[in-house]
């Protein structure tokens, strides 16, 4: 019974930590009729956590497992997540959303839709206590042959991310469910803003 509570309360508290979504420029109506985007990540001015930059979390995150006596090159890992995991799930998971409209690296689509992550909340797990990850990022959608020409700048942020039944001990596995996440919606505002 006890057990059953707490896996409702992680429901309840994931379905509250909703995202939050911004038009700046241009709007998800300018992108009727495009089908194929050739997807770019930037993680360039990360900030993560509470730390002003992403190297002073990494020095905090090194030294605690130093401390311990503990080295899972953790450093390695933390880059070595985003081509492995963020970017191969948000493709997934945006191109099994919306069917007719796909996205790809280096695949010469027309248009460019570029993903910049501003900030991660990692989260944690540590068995009975756990909390979901969180992402922040821009995305920009311009023309490939006139990159000044954008057709949509969008701000998602607090985008969470964990794994089914609190099974999400890994950080890059978490963050990656934030990125599946940020998919999901982006494909079905798209697919809204084209109706």
């Amino acid at each position: 019974m006890k057990k059953l509570f707490l896996l409702g309360l992680i429901a309840v508290s994931t379905f509250l930590t909703a995202q939050k979504m911004k038009v700046t420029s241009g709007s998800f109506a300018a992108l009727k009729g495009i089908t194929l985007y050739d997807v770019t990540f930037d993680y360039s001015n990360l900030k993560v956590d509470k730390f002003k930059t992403e190297e002073d979390f990494l020095k905090d995150k090194m030294k605690k497992r130093e401390e311990k006596g503990t080295d899972d090159d953790f450093k390695k890992s933390w880059f070595a997540d985003r081509e492995d995991r963020y970017e191969p799930k948000f493709i997934e998971s945006f191109n099994k959303r919306e069917p007719s409209i796909q996205v790809g690296k280096n695949n010469g689509a027309p248009y460019v839709m570029t993903v910049k992550t501003t900030w991660i909340y990692p989260g944690y797990n540590v068995g009975a206590w756990r909390q979901d990850s969180k992402i922040n990022t821009t995305i920009t959608i311009s023309d490939k042959a006139n990159p000044d020409k954008i057709l949509l700048t969008v701000d998602y942020s607090d985008v969470p991310g964990g794994g089914a039944f609190g099974n999400d001990y890994n950080s890059g596995y978490r963050i990656s469910e934030s990125y599946a996440k940020l998919a999901k919606e982006l494909a079905a505002d798209i697919k809204k803003g084209k109706k």
